[in-house]
This record gives C-alpha cells, sequence and structure tokens, in this order.
C-alpha cells in the first residue's frame, strides 16, 4: 500500500496553495480557562465550501489525466466532500456526479448542485459506496475518494503544516475523524516534524469505524451508523488512513450526541463560530475530561466545517439528551 510522507504534505502545499485559503489559528480564552488549557482553534470552517475537504480535492484533481478528467468525476459524501468536488470540478471545468445519502442536510445537498453536480440520493449510508460503483461502472466516471487516496490524505495534510508555522509550541492537536484522511494527513504532516505533538483523535459513539479498525487490526465497513454528527458518518475507514493511524496517532476517544450538541453553544458564545456537530467534537471531547492530554502546552483543536441547516441547528440548541 502506498503511503504519505511529509514531502508529500509539501509537495501538495505547493499544489494548491493558491487557491485555497490560508485559514486562522485563533487563541481563545474563554475556552482557555474552561479546559485549563490555552487553547486555540484551527478554523476550517472558513475554508473554501466552508470545510477543510477541497485540501485533498485539488490535490486528487491535480494528479488526474486528461482521460480521466474526460470521462468525468464520482465520489460518494454526507456532503462536505460532495460540495469541495462539485466546486473544484467546475473550476477544472469537470462533469461530477455524488452519490449522498437521503437524509444529508439539505443545505449540503443545495449546494452540491448550486456548484454544477449531479446529485443521487441513495436511502442507506452503509451501501453508499456500493451505489457508486454502479454509476462509476455503467458511464465510466473517475472516482475521487472522499479519505481513502495518498493524494486526498496528503491534501489534508497541509492544515498540520500550517498549525506547526503558526503555533510551534503545539503540545497537542485534537482532530476530528470519519474515514481517516484528515487526521491521517495531520498526523503525518505533524508528528514527522515533532514527535513530541500528541495527536489524538476524537469520533462519534454512533460512528466508531476507525474505533473499531483498529480493535480489529484492519480496517473495517460498519454495519450501522446512528450520530448527529453527520460530517463524520462514514460508513468504512479507510485502508491508509488506518495504517497511518494506527502508526501516528496517540488516542482515538469516543463522545456521544448528548457531549458534541453541548459543545456547540460555546463555540457559538464564546468563540463567534458556527459550527457542525463534527465540528464540535474536539471541543466536546475537551469539555468531557477524557482527552488524556500532555502535562502543558497549548492544545488546538480542528473546527472541521461549518455547514449546517439553520432548521437542524435550531434543534440542535434545543435538544435534550
Amino acid at each position: 500500500m502506498q503511503s504519505v510522507t511529509l514531502a508529500d504534505i509539501q509537495a501538495a502545499r505547493a499544489t494548491i496553495g493558491g487557491a485555497l485559503v490560508r485559514t486562522p489559528l485563533v487563541y481563545n480564552e474563554a475556552l482557555s480557562v474552561r479546559v485549563g488549557r490555552p487553547l486555540y482553534l484551527k478554523l476550517e470552517n472558513l475554508q473554501q465550501t466552508g470545510s477543510f475537504k477541497p485540501r485533498g480535492v485539488l490535490t486528487k484533481i491535480a494528479t488526474l489525466s486528461a482521460d480521466e478528467r474526460a470521462r468525468g468525476l464520482v465520489t460518494i459524501s454526507a456532503g462536505n466532500h460532495a460540495q469541495a468536488l462539485a466546486w473544484a470540478a467546475r473550476a477544472a471545468g469537470v462533469a461530477c456526479t455524488v452519490v449522498m445519502p437521503t437524509d444529508a442536510p439539505a443545505s449540503k445537498i443545495a449546494n452540491t448542485r448550486a456548484y454544477g453536480a449531479t446529485v443521487i440520493l441513495h436511502p442507506d449510508r452503509v451501501t453508499l459506496l456500493d451505489r457508486c460503483q454502479i454509476e462509476q461502472q455503467e458511464h465510466g466516471y473517475c472516482y475521487v475518494p472522499p479519505f481513502d487516496d495518498p493524494a486526498i490524505v496528503a491534501g489534508q495534510g497541509t492544515v498540520g503544516l500550517e498549525i506547526l508555522e503558526d503555533l510551534p509550541e503545539t503540545a497537542a492537536i485534537v482532530v476530528p475523524v470519519g474515514g481517516g484522511g484528515l487526521l491521517a494527513g495531520i498526523a503525518v504532516a505533524v508528528r514527522s516534524q515533532n514527535p513530541a505533538v500528541r495527536v489524538i483523535v476524537v469520533e462519534p459513539e454512533g460512528a466508531p469505524g476507525m474505533m473499531r479498525s483498529l480493535a480489529a487490526g484492519h480496517a473495517v465497513h460498519l454495519d450501522h451508523i446512528q450520530t448527529v454528527a453527520d460530517g463524520l458518518a462514514a460508513p468504512f475507514a479507510g485502508e491508509l488512513p488506518y495504517a497511518l493511524v494506527r502508526d501516528w496517532v496517540y488516542a482515538v476517544l469516543p463522545v456521544n450526541d448528548a457531549e458534541i450538541l453541548a459543545a456547540m453553544p460555546p463555540l457559538m458564545e464564546w468563540a463567534k463560530v458556527v459550527p457542525e456537530p463534527a465540528a464540535a467534537t474536539g471541543l466536546a471531547l475537551l469539555f468531557s475530561g477524557r482527552a488524556d492530554l500532555p502535562p502543558s502546552g497549548p492544545v488546538v483543536v480542528i473546527i472541521s466545517g461549518g455547514n449546517v441547516d439553520l432548521p437542524r441547528l435550531a434543534g440542535y440548541l434545543t435538544a435534550e439528551y
């Protein structure tokens, strides 16, 4: 299996840097007091299309041949990868089809269509990839994975490069995980340069693909997913991300839906950030006290995206668990 190195991530940044936002790393005093440590937020919700996903998509598209582009692109996504691929495909003049779950947030579906993609809604998250493969075989599309690809991982790893450049004294980074592309890229980018940085992973209890993969000793598929964090509801862990997580990450820890929802208002009130639930998981883990932080030093939390339906957001803020 092809791996990903620091050099690959640095090359990815050279390829895509001009098309992206250099997202801010922001210290927050109120949240620092709450968790008892200097706390910084890496605001990937301010990236193009509202999440970190364009980093990997642009890197992958840059590797495609003219023939692969001409065939059109296809992928699966609950929403953020869909929007990123549709946005990047439009800029490249390439056709794009996305298989999305029918229960994906309406705003993510609408935005994906607005960027020019053809959206196919599928009722079962667990079999999204099966439906995507049918479309790929019937039409000859080029598949752009949401996370299980060296170029995707390398592109997402550019987040880690920026963190260490902006805050060299970083002691720990808390990263949410779905399929594992962002996590794997950040872990390689950061720990290749400073092995002392503790990369701590947070995963929803209702979509424990990476935790189960580590327990099984190989990447696994889930037969059931139930979490408010739709951006982390991957039906399987990627083979490549799993291998990198196994070798580079300190710990993978769970949070439940109640903890995720409880972390959203403080981000909105104290940091003026409107997160989607997936983006609140890191703070939820810190609030839980289970993060197993190093003895001292600043902590960075990845705010992975801000693509949330307003009607759903209202429900999240009034939910009782």
